[in-house]
């Protein structure tokens, strides 16, 4: 693990929970923090997790993020892709392959509600 957490901010925090309950079900993550109205964190523990914050005047919208969430099997990344594009996600890169990477990287990208990259792998190689 490198991170403690890493927080994205979103417009609407209602509508990012709607998206990302399931697809983050779909690769095992659970919400591990719940602060009404403020932020929502999936993870493992509330010390490995992501989380989504309401933008605010003290805390702007993220731009330009890419995140890459790690998945158990191929199965798990064709169903992260499946819920988001159902849940309002937009493709980014249908699952699949992408040699170019590390041989045995199978990942999907999808575009949030707000326009993050966010990405689903599974890496067959990983050590």
């Amino acid at each position: 693990m490198i991170f403690n957490h890493v927080q994205i901010k979103v417009k609407d925090l209602e509508a990012s929970k709607n998206f990302y309950d399931p697809i983050m079900s779909a690769l095992g993550y659970d919400q591990v923090l719940d602060i009404p109205d403020i932020v929502i964190g999936y993870g493992t523990s509330v010390h490995d997790m992501f989380e989504i914050r309401q933008a605010d005047e003290d805390a702007p919208l993220s731009h330009a993020v890419h995140i890459s969430f790690n998945a158990s099997d191929k199965k798990s990344v064709d169903e992260f892709y499946r819920i988001a594009l159902e849940n309002g996600a937009t493709c980014n890169g249908k699952p699949g392959l992408r040699p170019e990477y590390e041989d045995g990287y199978y990942a999907a990208f999808v575009l949030d509600l707000d326009g993050h990259n966010i990405e689903a792998v599974y890496a067959e190689q990983r050590e």
